[in-house]
């Protein structure tokens, strides 16, 4: 009988990043189940391949990933046959792969973002082989529209609409390591949605590095008629989006939103600073009063929306009068949360290479200022929540605290006991009390 490769063993996929490296790490995971690889790993030394899905959008992502490959050289001398692979944004820049297989040669698999989904054959040429497999494209690759994700996010999925970015922020790597932006075709963005509803799925996240100009490459459906095509199915679920690039952001996707339920009223639009001047040398096409209003705009037609950002401190050149001009824009706009940042320097971006890099006890300072503004913020809307009812989509159950959780359409995360298992389930949760993005409350009676 031909001997079956792979039927018992298990990997281990270690993820850095965002939500967009959760779901590619989710396409990994896909893979590597089709090739027999059937159980997840709960640690390293229960794993016989170990793959690195790595970030390098900041510098810390980076380190910790180095770290961990690192902390595996003890672990694959004792054991030769396991298998070590390292992908996504870190080993797509310039270099990088041979810096890593100069630092690290027991690395196994090289890959990089535009050829990630192709890693099945590059663990098939890896087998009965001792030598490295290194393979970065220089381009990026034709965009797949079938859906080889192992998925275990129920009830929530992401489904990627698009890649690449064309902005070319001073900041961001982003343009470098993911190419230009490339959208997947509306018929098969639908499909997959469609099909993960049927499959019982409450919440989708659609994701982009700029969601705004989905389509703008393909000339056949824009991103608010996308988000009108998949809202036509009329059962209950949420669609969310990110991100939105501010410069792209128009009347026609609020009208969208507003015209549609299943959309959620939380819209994502960072900001990134708040000074005119930081936002040109960050090549952000957008002045601090244009952004301004567009949030009038949003807020206009949808007064019930709330708004979450990102904000970078510690820019090159930044000054007191610039961050100063950030906190305004902050409190104008009365962010419901925000992602707070200290500007990372990247090699190989326009920033990198400017005058006026900011101390680090600058930032340092700067951010914690920042942070204060923001949690205030937070904390008196969350006050707001006390004593009414809000629906939870019920996603997991904490084991230690006893309670259930989930997410408003807004994002609050809320607490709640239950004496059945409502995961995947809208539930009424009546909130008792509330502290900074979270709530507790209690099952509300029906009437």
């Amino acid at each position: 009988m031909e001997k079956i490769e792979h039927m018992e063993k298990k990997y281990r996929i270690v993820t850095y990043g965002c939500q967009m490296n959760v779901h590619e790490s989710e396409k990994l995971a896909g893979i590597l189940r089709a090739r027999g690889y059937k159980d997840e790993a709960a640690s390293e030394e229960e794993a016989d391949i170990i793959v690195f899905n790595t970030c390098c959008i900041r510098e810390n992502a980076e380190n910790h990933a180095y770290g961990n490959i690192g902390a595996l050289k003890k672990l694959k001398k004792a054991r030769p046959d396991l298998l070590v692979a390292v992908g996504g944004c870190m080993t797509q820049q310039a270099g990088a792969a041979e810096k890593l297989r100069k630092k690290f040669p027991f690395v196994d698999i090289v890959f990089g973002t535009h050829n990630l989904e192709e890693f099945g054959a590059l663990l098939d040429r890896k087998r009965g082989r001792k030598k490295a497999v290194v393979e970065i494209p220089d381009k990026e690759g034709a965009v797949r529209e079938e859906d080889i994700s192992f998925r275990t996010s129920y009830p929530n999925a992401w489904v990627n609409i698009m890649y690449g970015c064309n902005n070319f922020c001073s900041y961001c790597i982003v343009p470098y390591v993911r190419g230009r932006e490339r959208s997947r075709a509306a018929d098969a963005v639908v499909a997959e949605v469609n099909g993960l509803l049927d499959r019982g799925y409450k919440e989708i996240t659609l994701l982009g590095q700029n969601v705004n100009s989905y389509g703008s490459d393909r000339g056949e459906v824009s991103f608010p008629q996308l988000l009108r095509r998949i809202c036509a199915r009329e059962e209950k679920f949420r669609l969310r989006f990110m991100t939105s690039n501010p410069k792209d952001f128009g009347e026609e996707l609020v009208r969208a939103i507003a015209d549609h339920r299943q959309l959620c009223r939380l819209v994502h639009l960072p900001v990134q600073a708040g000074s005119d001047r930081i936002l040109r040398l960050m090549n952000r096409k957008y002045t601090a009063k244009e952004y301004l209003q567009k949030v009038e705009m949003l807020r206009r037609i949808l007064p019930d929306c709330r708004l979450s950002t990102d904000i970078m401190v510690g820019f090159p050149t930044e000054t007191e009068e610039d961050f100063r001009a950030t906190l305004d824009l902050v409190r104008a706009a009365d962010f419901s949360t925000a992602f707070t940042f200290v500007y990372s320097r990247r090699s190989g971006t326009a920033a990198a290479q400017m005058e006026g890099q900011i101390p680090e006890e600058v930032q340092k300072e700067r951010i914690m200022r920042l942070v204060e503004l923001v949690n205030a913020q937070t904390r008196e809307q969350s006050l707001a929540y006390r004593g009414k009812t809000v629906e939870i989509l019920c996603e997991d159950r904490d084991e230690k605290k006893g309670l259930y959780l989930g997410r408003d359409e807004f994002g609050r995360m809320g607490y709640f006991a239950s004496e059945r298992d409502c995961i995947g389930e809208f539930v009424q949760m009546r909130v008792t009390d509330s502290s900074g993005i979270s709530l507790m409350g209690e099952v509300a009676a029906k009437e």
